[in-house]
């Protein structure tokens, strides 16, 4: 849904003080850059002045030739040293500028991904991976908008500005007032436009901007599916609707700019009528010489291009702030889960994990699903997870990860509370296998070794041999090193479970969860991965869920779930012989698998 309040007043402050927080880590090169910027500028103020004793000296040549020449020498002699020191001054807070700007942007970016890798599970269910990564790129060239327009733009405008009017004032009071008067309006006026006017449909306009990512993002991801479906078209109708309402925000934004630069010359225009009508009563008046209405033109004219450029600038600064506006606004988020101030580094021997008494509540739920869950698996078990969709069992294991923060009780592992652990240590102590894994689109070395950083190659190879992948991967034109594709869409089912075992095995963590690791598997498939999970599993505390009975049959422990709680337990065949939940399902299931047995002999005759 599109963010449709109107502005934010405090979005311009927060974003500065984000972006000055951030300058704050460069404080000699910033500070280097300023003075530099500054001392460029304040030739632009001197320029004129002299220019008007040139002027002067050249009349006096008319009467005293060598006190004209001789003035006229020096103040061309200061015009040159302030060009000079200006070239200079200008070229070293450009040369600063660029890696000041480039480290900031780094540091957001990287901040930012910092940031998001660590928000909780729900948010990023909730959130278009597409829209993150544009939020984030935004930012980060916002960041180059906003360096310049500040420190190159804004800051020299301001010196020049308040110089020259000063400088002005000091001769004519008269027309510095005109000056101080009209160029305050002309700021107070841009800066309401740029705030209050042009910056809630900027907003409005970068929201569509962020949709048309996730929009994109979203149909890309699942092109397999587009296809499936000859799809193509409906989703180009699809895209062009966004791209529509996109281009109607921008358009309205733009526009807006364009009614204000209008209004904003029509204002100057003004302030010159006012300044020059008054340098040519101050002439006729016999109050100024020909050098003194050449010193405040000259000065006007440098004003007024100055001038110029603050709209342009404040709307700039605008602009990367409201770019800005929804990183920063990330960066306010809380992460659904905190390590604790004084939390330690998880140490796992033997592997025994204990429920003790959890209540559990999704946030959003009316009511909890686990309360008082009491459950311990001891270290080494093999335990499989059982029951209807909803019944908790994919919660149970997310809870062992921490993905998400109990309600009340305890999880310990050892003995070890897991909310006093680092999450990061917590993690590396359980290997998981997914029911879709998820592979990065690197080569498959690099994504069996994701589980052990720095792993030798020998030791991937061997990984891969124990979760019955080698054969397939030396099969590839590339081996080891072919791509798999975006989330590993190159490979079938049954070879993506059999690198993500490998990674597993690799990883050789002393908890292993495997979430529904053979489901919608050929059989070849699933007997191969049968084999390597029952190597994987062995002297591991081992976690399994499934809905395909067949998985847990062998395993020391079946718990079945039913509305969050444990209802039975026991060996595969206990179980049967109770005749409760699990017997019905196993029963579904054999008669399931009777009937596709079934139509498969009556189509082969």
């Amino acid at each position: 849904m599109i963010d449709k309040r109107k502005d934010r007043p405090t979005a311009i402050r927060a974003v500065l003080r984000f972006i000055f927080r951030h300058w704050r880590n460069q404080p000699w090169l910033g500070t280097g850059i300023s003075l530099a910027i500054v001392g460029a500028t304040v030739s632009d103020v001197f320029m004129p002045l002299f220019a008007g004793r040139l002027v002067d000296a050249i009349a006096l040549g008319a009467t005293d030739f060598e006190a004209g020449k001789a003035g006229a020498i020096t103040a061309f002699a200061a015009i040159i040293a302030l060009g000079l020191a200006q070239v200079t001054l200008r070229h070293l807070g450009f040369w600063g500028i660029v890696p000041f700007t480039l480290q900031v942007m780094s540091d957001v970016s990287r901040d930012a991904f910092h940031v998001v890798q660590r928000f909780s599970t729900d948010w990023h269910a909730n959130s278009f991976a597409g829209s993150t990564v544009r939020k984030i790129t935004r930012a980060m060239w916002a960041v180059d908008l906003l360096d310049d327009t500040v420190l190159l733009a804004l800051l020299p405008s301001v010196v020049v500005l308040a110089g020259s009017t000063i400088l002005l004032a000091l001769h004519w009071p008269a027309l510095g007032a005109v000056i101080a008067v009209g160029a305050i309006a002309y700021i107070a006026m841009t800066v309401w436009f740029s705030t209050q006017y042009i910056a809630p449909a900027a907003r409005l306009s970068n929201a569509w901007d962020t949709k048309v990512g996730g929009t994109l993002a979203d149909a890309l991801t699942c092109n397999p599916v587009v296809k499936s479906f000859g799809a193509e078209e409906r989703e180009d109708e699809r895209l062009g609707r966004v791209i529509g309402k996109w281009r109607k925000r921008v358009r309205r934004t733009w526009m807006r700019y364009t009614a204000t630069s209008t209004i904003q010359l029509v204002v100057l225009l003004g302030v010159r009528t006012s300044v020059v009508g008054g340098a040519l009563l101050l002439w006729m008046a016999g109050k100024a010489t020909p050098g003194d209405v050449t010193y405040v033109l000259t000065s006007y004219f440098v004003i007024h291009g100055y001038l110029r450029d603050v709209g342009m600038h404040v709307n700039n600064l605008q602009r990367s702030v409201n770019d800005m506006e929804e990183l920063v606004a990330i960066h306010d988020e809380v992460p659904g889960v905190l390590d604790a101030s004084d939390a330690k580094v998880l140490r796992v021997a033997g592997g025994n994990i204990r429920f003790d008494r959890v209540t559990f509540h999704y946030r959003g739920h009316p009511l909890p699903l686990y309360r008082d869950l009491s459950v311990e698996i001891a270290a080494g078990e093999r335990v499989g997870l059982v029951g209807r969709s909803g019944s908790g069992k994919t919660t149970f294991v997310k809870l062992i990860q921490r993905l998400y923060d109990v309600t009340d009780g305890q999880i310990l592992i050892d003995g070890q509370d897991v909310s006093k652990a680092t999450q990061a240590s917590l993690r590396r102590q359980i290997a998981i296998v997914q029911q879709e894994p998820i592979l990065f689109h690197r080569s498959l070395a690099d994504n069996i070794a994701y589980g052990r950083p720095g792993a030798s190659f020998a030791a991937v190879v061997e990984a891969a041999r124990l979760a019955n992948a080698h054969e397939f991967i030396e099969r590839l034109p590339k081996g080891y090193g072919t791509l798999v594709g975006e989330r590993g869409v190159k490979l079938s089912g049954g070879e993506r479970q059999r690198v993500a075992l490998a990674r597993a095995f690799l990883a050789d963590a002393p908890i292993l969860i495997l979430d529904e690791a053979t489901s919608s598997l050929d059989s070849e498939s699933e007997a191969l991965i049968q084999e390597a999970m029952q190597r994987l599993m062995h002297g591991r505390t081992s976690i399994v869920i499934a809905h395909r009975l067949s998985t847990v049959r062998a395993l020391d422990r079946i718990l079945v779930f039913d509305r969050g709680q444990v209802v039975e337990e026991g060996t595969h065949r206990s179980l049967v012989a109770a005749g409760g939940i699990y017997r019905g399902l196993f029963e579904r299931q054999v008669v399931e698998l009777g009937g596709t047995e079934l139509d498969r002999a009556s189509a082969a005759g």
